[in-house]
């Protein structure tokens, strides 16, 4: 496919990166927002989408242009179909990783509904997930599983969670705390590509790279490059809607190369009126209703449909705030994060930790450098280093990187 000439090739001039930063801060605050409300999931990851054969004739566009269209993209109504695919690179622990996610939730309600916990398991593996959106209000996310099924629906207040399997049910509601959610999990391939072009800064080359056909529509593909060594991120490309200006398909490979480590893609998609029918929700017969909410333990509501407490539930405005004692070490797509978790000793191993800790150890990387000593926990995207001080550096950089920071760190 042809390649198109940009005038972003060079964002070194001031006027470029200004703009190019005025057009993703708007692109955060436009579009369809996903039936995920109110969670803290793990980083979701889609499949390709089925891209149609020959590239489509569309006017030429250039990269400022194209994060302008995407920025004033107002897309309300929607229905469709995604694949959910996730390659972390992460070893196989048998199912011991998801089951490890949902117990270390600290929201965690426990009830197989709920989407704190629920989500984790999209952190890898493939799935396919079916959309619908119509306004800010209403938004239905579900989870397609063998035999099974598994919704997310936002209606109004009212935020529900079902598990078909078990037959349970969450139920919260949208600022129960007085606060607006900023904390939603991304799942659709609009919500991946606001949160990488909030990383377009003078640090990154974004150039337009011709265009192709996903799920039928003519689209414009954004290429997005890290300019820095160091990060383990390689490319993003972002397919976007030549009409709508609406994301379609985001693909984030790694800078070892190998296949995609996020596939973000609709495989169909309409942008008619959802029947106002998707997202209704009665709590079926039998069914077991946990509130997030605090409320009355052992209280039945009607038709026979049990409701449990959820014990010691926090809000999420209260688990924030444990994530704001941290800092950032450089810049742009090589920025480190620094926690001090305040425990000694680094990850137990041996008879000191037990079977798990043993375990855990055998998964990282011994390293030593002026900072002391520590383990490095690596995925193809996400490195951490663990030292034996209590300090954490996590970051899409190398080990290396992740090393070099924690010794000149003060």
């Amino acid at each position: 496919m042809a390649r198109y000439e940009s005038d972003s090739d060079d964002n070194s001039g001031a006027a470029e990166t200004g703009a190019l930063r005025s057009g993703r801060r708007k692109a955060a605050r436009y579009g369809v927002p996903v039936a995920v409300v109110g969670v803290t999931a793990a980083t979701i990851g889609l499949v390709p989408a089925l891209a149609d054969s020959g590239d489509p004739s569309l006017p030429k566009i250039t990269a400022q242009q194209l994060i302008e269209k995407i920025a004033k993209s107002d897309v309300q109504q929607l229905s469709g179909t995604v694949k959910v695919s996730t390659d972390l690179g992460l070893p196989d622990l048998g199912g011991l990783e998801n089951s490890l996610a949902s117990g270390a939730a600290p929201s965690g309600s426990g009830s197989s509904a709920d989407p704190t916990s629920k989500l984790t398991e999209l952190a890898s593996g493939t799935h396919t997930l079916r959309v619908a959106a119509d306004g800010p209000d209403r938004q239905k996310l579900s989870l397609i599983q063998s035999a099974a099924e598994y919704s997310l629906i936002h209606n109004g207040k009212d935020v529900w969670g079902y598990d078909s399997k078990s037959n349970e049910v969450y139920h919260g509601s949208v600022g129960q705390d007085g606060a607006e959610h900023k904390d939603e999990a991304p799942a659709t391939p609009k919500d991946f590509a606001d949160e990488a072009l909030k990383s377009v800064d003078d640090t990154t080359s974004v150039t337009v790279d011709g265009t192709m056909r996903v799920a039928g529509r003519d689209a414009y593909k954004l290429l997005v490059k890290p300019k820095q060594s160091g990060t383990t991120v390689g490319a993003i490309s972002i397919a976007v809607d030549a009409k709508t200006g609406m994301p379609l398909k985001f693909t984030l490979t790694a800078a070892s190369g190998g296949a995609a480590v996020v596939d973000a893609g609709f495989t169909q998609v309409s942008f008619a009126k959802p029947a106002a029918s998707t997202f209704d929700f009665t709590p079926p017969k039998g069914a077991t209703v946990t509130e997030g909410d605090k409320s009355p333990q052992g209280v039945n509501s009607p038709d026979g449909v049990k409701s449990a407490e959820v014990p010691g539930a926090k809000s999420d405005h209260d688990l924030a705030k444990g994530s704001e004692d941290h800092k950032v070490l450089g810049k742009g797509w090589n920025s480190i994060a620094v926690f001090d978790t305040g425990a000694r000793g680094g990850v137990p191993s041996g008879s000191a930790g037990g079977d798990l800790g043993g375990f855990l150890g055998s998964l990282g990387d011994q390293v030593s450098g002026k900072f002391g000593k520590g383990t490095v926990y690596s995925t193809r995207l996400v490195n951490a280093l663990i030292t034996d001080d209590g300090k954490v550096y996590v970051g899409a950089v190398t080990k290396d990187a992740l090393v070099k920071a924690a010794d000149s760190a003060p």
